[in-house]
C-alpha cells in the first residue's frame, strides 16, 4: 500500500484530482456569486412590483379597498409566499399576515433585510416599504429561504461531482500505474540483462511516439553506445596485450640467451641495443595511450594559444624532409598563406607529423608528399597530407582511426596502429574532424581545426 502511494502514477493522479476540484472551486464561486446576484435582482423586482400594484390599488380605491385587496391575496396565496401587511399612520395593523408592525424594519421607506418570527419560526426576509397619503403604511417582503432547497441541491451536485472525479482520479492512478510498471518492468528486464552481460539486449519500441517510447529509444541508443564503448575497451585491452607480448618476449628472448651463451662483448653490447629498442617500442605504446587519454579527457585544452597552422604545418615538413631524401620521396610544402587559428601547438605538430610519417611509410621510392595549410569555409583550418602510394580502400577507411588497427598493407612496417587515432583525437578536441578520402592514386588525409577553438560540452 505504500508503494502505491509513493508512486509517481498516485501522485499524478492525486495532483489531478486536486487540480480538479479546485477547477470546480473556481468554476462554483463565480456561478454562485452570480445565482445570488440574479436571485436578489429577481426577489427586488418582485417585491417593488408588488408595492406598485398595491400602490396603484390603494389610489383607486382608497384604503378600504387596498385592505380588501391585501385581504383577498392574503386568503388565495399559498403560505409563505408573500408577506403582506398595511398599516395607518401610527403603525396598527389593518389588513395582511402580520400580527404587528416589525420591529428591526424603519418607518423610513426603503428596502431592508431583517429577522423576524414568522408563525413561531425565525424567518430571514426581504422587505419594501411603501408609505402612502394619509400617512398609511404599505409593508411587502419574501422570505430569503424560499430558495434554499435549490441552493442545497447546487452544493449537492457540487459535493457529487467533486465525488466522481475523485473516484475516477483514483481508478485513473491505478490503471495508470499498471501501465507504468508493465514498461517499467521491461526497463528493469533489460537492465538486469545488460547487468548479467548480455549487452545487446534492447527495450521493446513501438511505433506509438508517447514519452515511454520516445525513453525507450532513447535509453537504446545508450545502450548501443555503451557496447560499442565497451567492446572497443574489450579490442583494445586485446591489441595491447597482443602488441607489449611481441616486445616482452623478444626482449626476454635476448635476455635469456644473453645469460645462457654469455657472448663477447661486442655481441652482448648489440642485444643490448636491440633490448632497449624494444624496450622504447613499449614505452612508446604507453605514450601514445597515455597522450588519447589525456586527449580524450579535455586536459590538453588549457594549453590552447593563438597559433599559425601553415608554419606549424611547415616546421613539420622540414623536420621529415631528412627521411624523405633517404627513402627517395619528394616531400613538398605548399605555401597558402598563413592560416591562423586556436590550438595546442605540440598536438597539432604532433598530428602533423603522424600524417607525414605515415604517407611516407606507404609511398614507394620516388613518390611524393604534398603538405598544405589554408583556411577553410568560416572559422575552419585544414591542414592537407596528399601522397600518391597505393591508398586505400572505402571499407577500410573508416577502420584506420580504431586504435590498435592495422591494415594488410601494413603488417611488414613499423608501428603499433595509434598514429591516426592521435590524429582524429586531435581533431575532435579542436573541434574538427579527420577525413580520408581518395587522392587517384593515394590517399587524401585532411585534418580541420576550428580557428575559434574547440566546442566544448
Amino acid at each position: 500500500m505504500k508503494r502505491l502511494f509513493r508512486s509517481s502514477a498516485a501522485v499524478l493522479a492525486t495532483g489531478y484530482v486536486v487540480f480538479g476540484v479546485a477547477a470546480l472551486v473556481l468554476f462554483a464561486v463565480p456561478l454562485w456569486y452570480a445565482w445570488q446576484r440574479t436571485v436578489e435582482q429577481g426577489r427586488a423586482e418582485l417585491l417593488n412590483a408588488d408595492a406598485q400594484r398595491l400602490t396603484e390599488v390603494f389610489r383607486r380605491t382608497g384604503a378600504d379597498g387596498l385592505k380588501s385587496f391585501i385581504d383577498e391575496r392574503v386568503g388565495l396565496q399559498i403560505p409563505g409566499e408573500r408577506i403582506l401587511l398595511v398599516t395607518d399612520s401610527a403603525f396598527h395593523p389593518l389588513a395582511g399576515n402580520l400580527s404587528e408592525w416589525p420591529r428591526s424594519v424603519p418607518a423610513q421607506a426603503g428596502t431592508y433585510t431583517v429577522q423576524l418570527n414568522l408563525q413561531g419560526h425565525p424567518t430571514r426576509a426581504v422587505f419594501v416599504h411603501v408609505k402612502l397619503d394619509g400617512g398609511y403604511n404599505v409593508l411587502v417582503g419574501r422570505d430569503t429561504a424560499r430558495y434554499a432547497p435549490v441552493e442545497q441541491d447546487f452544493w449537492y451536485g457540487l459535493a457529487g461531482a467533486v465525488a466522481v472525479l475523485a473516484i475516477v482520479g483514483v481508478l485513473g492512478g491505478v490503471l495508470i500505474r499498471r501501465t507504468l510498471m508493465m514498461r517499467i518492468q521491461g526497463i528493469q528486464d533489460t537492465v538486469a540483462a545488460i547487468m548479467q552481460g548480455r549487452l545487446s539486449h534492447r527495450l521493446d519500441t513501438s511505433r506509438s511516439g508517447d514519452e515511454l517510447d520516445t525513453l525507450s529509444q532513447t535509453i537504446n541508443g545508450m545502450l548501443e553506445q555503451i557496447e560499442h564503448l565497451i567492446n572497443g575497451v574489450r579490442n583494445v585491452s586485446n591489441s595491447i596485450a597482443h602488441d607489449l607480448r611481441t616486445p616482452l618476449a623478444e626482449l626476454r628472448s635476448r635476455l635469456e640467451e644473453l645469460s645462457l651463451t654469455r657472448p663477447a662483448p661486442g655481441e652482448t653490447f648489440a642485444e643490448i641495443d636491440a633490448a632497449l629498442a624494444d624496450v622504447d617500442r613499449v614505452i612508446a605504446i604507453f605514450n601514445a595511450l597515455l597522450r588519447l587519454a589525456q586527449i580524450d579527457s579535455g586536459m590538453r585544452r588549457s594549453g590552447f594559444v593563438p597559433i599559425d597552422a601553415a608554419k606549424v604545418a611547415a616546421d613539420a615538413v622540414e623536420f621529415y624532409l631528412p627521411a624523405a631524401e633517404v627513402k627517395g620521396v619528394s616531400l613538398t610544402y605548399r605555401d597558402s598563406g598563413t592560416a591562423p587559428t586556436s590550438g595546442d601547438p605540440v598536438l597539432l605538430m604532433q598530428a602533423v607529423s603522424n600524417l607525414i610519417d605515415n604517407a611516407l611509410k606507404y609511398v614507394p621510392p620516388g613518390g611524393t608528399v604534398s603538405v598544405k595549410a589554408v583556411r577553410g569555409d568560416g572559422d575552419a583550418v585544414e591542414i592537407a597530407v596528399e601522397d600518391n602510394g597505393p591508398g586505400v580502400t572505402d571499407s577500410e577507411k573508416p577502420k584506420l582511426v580504431e586504435r590498435f588497427y592495422r591494415g594488410d598493407a601494413s603488417r611488414g612496417t613499423p608501428g603499433v596502429g595509434l598514429g591516426l587515432s592521435v590524429v582524429d583525437a586531435v581533431a575532435r578536441l579542436h573541434g574538427g574532424v579527420l577525413q580520408l578520402a581518395d587522392n587517384n592514386p593515394g590517399l587524401r588525409a585532411r585534418l580541420v581545426v576550428m580557428a575559434s577553438g574547440p566546442h566544448v560540452t
